[in-house]
């Protein structure tokens, strides 16, 4: 029998629903690489995962000085990104399909709360033809403060109108994790760059293989 508790289900977008962390990760460090910061590494793009942007800015000052100039860079990333995305196509990550299928089944409500500002969000959840199968979506631009801040997660369960305690959250990054755990929620790691830390694997809820594996957590 379901868990009458979990009412919910909060999905992170990049890395979690698309497979776009991949992109982001190349881009960030060829963007660092053209400003002159060319030991700028793929773990240095890792601890970027969405993460608040002025937070951002100050850990990336930290690293490599004053003069890293992290709006800028983050501009040329951007634009990488979208040629790459143009270039590759918009992949779903396993498992989509058969979660949501499965929520809508069982009557648990499924909502979006990522970093991304809003019409990108929307834009990618329509190509992959899943916008119209969530509740909410909503992103951290919307709210004070990004991940690893638990705003955008208590907005996105203000939006649907359940506790967090009564949610999953499903995400793929440290700062993702600490967000949803800050919020109250049940984080649930499906692991797509890295697997889960010492650092997190105490906040975490669950770790799943893939999203169709969160099923056996709800049941």
């Amino acid at each position: 029998m379901r868990n009458e508790k979990i009412k919910a289900v909060i999905f992170d977008m990049d890395g979690v629903l698309i497979d776009t962390e991949k992109h982001y990760n190349a881009a960030w460090c060829e963007a660092a690489h053209m400003a002159g910061f060319g030991d700028f590494q793929r773990e240095h793009a890792l601890m970027l995962r969405s993460l608040d942007a002025r937070l951002a800015s100050e850990m990336m000052k930290d690293i490599f000085g004053a003069g890293f100039d992290y709006f800028a860079i983050r501009d040329v990333r951007r634009r990488l990104v979208a040629k790459r995305l143009e270039r590759y196509g918009l992949e779903k990550k396993p498992g989509i399909d058969e979660i949501l299928a499965f929520l809508h089944a069982q009557n648990i409500k499924a909502a979006v709360a990522t970093a991304t500002p809003i019409e990108l969000t929307l834009q990618h959840l329509d190509r992959i033809g899943v916008r119209d199968q969530f509740d909410r979506i909503v992103s951290a631009k919307q709210v004070a403060n990004g991940k690893p801040a638990p705003d955008v997660y208590l907005y996105a369960c203000a939006q649907i109108g359940e506790e967090p305690s009564d949610c999953i959250a499903v995400e793929d990054s440290p700062n993702g994790i600490r967000s949803a755990y800050a919020a109250g929620c049940r984080p649930v790691m499906v692991p797509d760059l890295t697997p889960p830390d010492e650092e997190i694997s105490h906040l975490l809820y669950a770790v799943a293989d893939s999203l169709a594996d969160i099923r056996g957590l709800l049941v």
